[in-house]
């Protein structure tokens, strides 16, 4: 097919001999491409009119992403092919011609390759979305891992595509050579000037493999709940509660400790502390907490419990666990069990209410202390005398006497 396309631009060379050859092969060329540009157009509103079932329609949305850069591979491709049969050109402007088409080529075969695999992760994660699961944990790590990889594999993907379309050019591959020659130094140098790019690549591998964090956790950072927006090459972007951003070099999670609270599940167990006096009734309170839970539809139905945890000399500290579905409604469902608590215990149980209490002495009495465990300090050290009650006496004046009272 490739000889007979060759002879008809013969024939069509001959047909134009009265021209410059020159001339006739730039007339050539540009009708050579204009008609593949046109045929590739063709080919692709052919193929996006193909009606079929779900597989054909990813084929049709995979032709229509690469409806553009299709038209260019055509022509570029019948360009090459048409180059042999420009006899009219010199050979340095047809080698010329040649490396621009080759060059411009590669470089849209890599795009079109970045631009199919970006639609077909995209075409798996919304299909993903579409599927009903209990717990989406397993969809949040499909998520991270789709992503993080679909980005080093661009990555991957561009450099390769660049240092083979620079290769093409004889200086650039002089210069290849002599680098791979110093190799030792290259290496050095490479290294140190981007060590924090080479880091954050690896360290976006290994997030992808192990997941420490994934799309949409809610990680602790610098005392703020933040969720995992979206995971990069590089950095992570973190959504705060009040909807600001932390960019945060994707590293990090690997140097660094941090807070998971969706790593395993959404659910969460959330603690309310109270404090109550000695006189509160437990299980009357304990009784009617539990109904206040129960009656929380943020509550998940799974754990509930009252504890005494602590006390000190004026009250005891209450420990209050309920769980909830995820963060956010632990959060809220805390925040109604406080109110609530503190409303019940003030109008059923005010004695529970934390009190202060303090001992009126009559005047002329004073406390006697318990006396204290002798001691080997007491023993050696004789005791010190005090005198009676109501023998005190002040400082002495400055006579040298003493002012009784």
């Amino acid at each position: 097919m490739s000889q007979h396309f060759t002879g008809i631009l013969f024939a069509f060379s001959n047909a134009l001999s009265w021209l410059p050859g020159s001339v006739v092969s730039v007339v050539m060329l540009v009708i050579v491409g204009l008609a593949a540009y046109y045929f590739g157009q063709g080919t692709i509103s052919l193929l996006l009119k193909i009606p079929g079932t779900r597989s054909v329609a990813m084929l049709r949305n995979v032709v229509h992403a690469l409806r553009r850069p299709s038209r260019i591979i055509v022509t570029l491709l019948a360009l090459l092919a048409a180059l042999p049969a420009a006899t009219g050109l010199s050979f340095e402007t047809e080698q010329t011609l040649q490396l621009g088409f080759l060059f411009a080529l590669i470089l849209v075969v890599g795009t079109s390759v970045i631009i199919s695999l970006r639609l077909m992760t995209e075409a798996y994660l919304a299909r993903l979305a579409k599927r009903d699961y209990a717990d989406d944990i397993m969809v949040r790590a499909h998520q991270t891992q789709i992503k993080v990889l679909r980005r080093l594999g661009e990555i991957l993907i561009g450099i390769i595509t660049v240092a083979s379309a620079l290769m093409l050019f004889p200086s650039v591959k002089q210069y290849g050579v002599s680098l791979f020659a110093s190799a030792g130094a290259a290496s050095l140098v490479v290294g140190l000037s981007a060590r924090g790019l080479l880091t954050n690549l690896i360290a976006g591998v290994q997030i992808a493999i192990t997941q420490p964090i994934r799309m949409e956790d809610l990680v602790i950072i610098n005392d703020d709940w933040c969720w995992v927006e979206e995971i990069t090459a590089t950095y992570v972007v973190l959504r705060v509660w009040d909807w600001r951003r932390y960019i945060v070099p994707i590293s990090y999670f690997l140097e660094n400790r941090f807070e998971n609270w969706t790593h395993n599940s959404e659910a969460i167990t959330g603690l309310v502390v109270m404090w109550l006096d000695f006189d509160a009734p437990m299980e009357e309170i304990r009784e009617a907490l539990r109904e206040i839970v129960r009656a929380c539809p943020l509550w998940d139905g799974k754990i509930f419990d009252v504890q005494v945890s602590d006390f000190d000399h004026s009250a005891m500290k209450i420990r209050i666990t309920a769980s909830a579905r995820n963060a956010m409604q632990s959060w809220d469902l805390r925040c109604d069990i406080r109110e609530k608590a503190i409303a019940r215990i003030r109008e059923e149980f005010p004695q529970a209410l934390p009190r202060t209490r303090m001992s009126l002495v009559k005047a002329g009495e004073r406390m006697v202390p318990a006396p204290a465990q002798e001691t080997d300090d007491d023993i050696l050290s004789p005791p010190i005398k005090r005198p009676p009650p109501g023998s005190y006496t002040g400082p002495p004046d400055r006579s040298g006497g003493a002012s009784s009272f």
